[in-house]
């Protein structure tokens, strides 16, 4: 365990391409040992601190440390201590498994007996020991990224990056995947950072940070931020929204206006329905009422959808 706990450390972070701020002022915490997620749409900055973080680019404004090292002043060191798996391919698909693992040992000066053992291992911790002569090409998708992930901890890296891990996959080879991250961190105690735009891949971490804009908006455990909405969601599409909404905030609820549909947060919004049918009944279109999910903090948090502001 390095000397503050935690595996990555990020403080007022800045990144900008010409005049667009992908990152502002951004500060994050992870605590070594947890599978952490980066959620947020496209544009929200997670591949910006992605490619930071496995030092793929420099920043001026700010300060990384990964693993008690700071990112800028010691990338070769870096690298050594990261395990890194992008979105798109990094594998030969002409090469076979074996020959791809002995190219990524090459990178790390692995050789010998050493090489050997770390082979054996990760080969079997990935279920690719009877693949180890085929080549990648053939593979499935959800093979394919075995081999990348044995790729990644094959010099037994304390922190694991992952760019948008079930990217391509199908349901069987994404859970297939949690297992495999779930083995490294218990078994392992490799600390797993990955970016999603998948809400329902972030809700499986221990913990995540919502970006937007380049900010993080949010981060903690999925169930403590749903929690802090209560226990409760009521959707009400009306309309004219705004005299509802008004009518909503006047009784202290917790609401807001996105489009044509309200959403109020609380315990015991599901007991508005009634009084809310009984005066505006003529003007609702639908109302319902769920748990809240990692979207509902989104727009909490930014006022407007997942997916973007959406024009009216």
């Amino acid at each position: 365990m390095h000397s503050n706990g935690l595996a990555i450390d990020v403080q007022s972070l800045s990144y900008s391409y010409g005049n667009h701020k992908a990152l502002d002022q951004l500060d994050l915490s992870v605590t070594a040992g947890q599978i952490f997620a980066l959620l947020g749409p496209n544009g929200s900055g997670k591949s910006t601190l992605f490619r930071i973080l496995s030092t793929l680019i420099a920043y001026r404004q700010g300060q990384v440390r990964v693993l008690d090292v700071d990112v800028n002043q010691h990338q070769s060191q870096v690298r050594h201590l990261l395990g890194v798996v992008f979105q798109s391919p990094s594998v030969d698909p002409k090469l076979t498994v074996r020959e791809n693992l002995l190219c990524q040992a090459t990178l790390y000066g692995l050789h010998g007996s050493l090489l050997r053992s770390r082979l054996d291992q990760v080969t079997q911790q990935m279920g690719l020991s009877e693949r180890l002569g085929d080549p990648v090409g053939k593979l499935s998708g959800g093979q394919q990224r075995r081999v990348e992930l044995a790729k990644g901890i094959l010099h037994r890296p304390g922190l694991l990056l992952m760019d948008e891990p079930s990217t391509g996959l199908d349901p069987v080879a994404r859970l297939e995947l949690w297992q495999i991250l779930r083995e490294l961190q218990q078994n392992h105690s490799v600390t797993v950072v990955l970016t999603t735009h998948l809400l329902e891949e972030a809700d499986k971490a221990d913990q995540i940070a919502i970006l937007d804009h380049g900010k993080n908006v949010a981060q903690g455990s999925p169930t403590a931020l749903r929690d802090e909405l209560g226990d409760q969601v009521l959707s009400v599409q009306a309309q004219a929204p705004c005299e509802i909404l008004q009518w909503l905030l006047d009784r202290s609820i917790a609401a807001q206006l996105y489009q044509q549909t309200i959403r109020a947060t609380g315990s015991g919004v599901a007991q508005l329905v009634s009084p809310l049918m009984e005066t505006w009944g003529n003007q609702i279109q639908s109302v319902t009422v769920g748990r809240p999910s990692l979207e509902d903090v989104f727009m909490a948090r930014t006022g407007h959808y997942f997916a973007g502001p959406i024009s009216t």
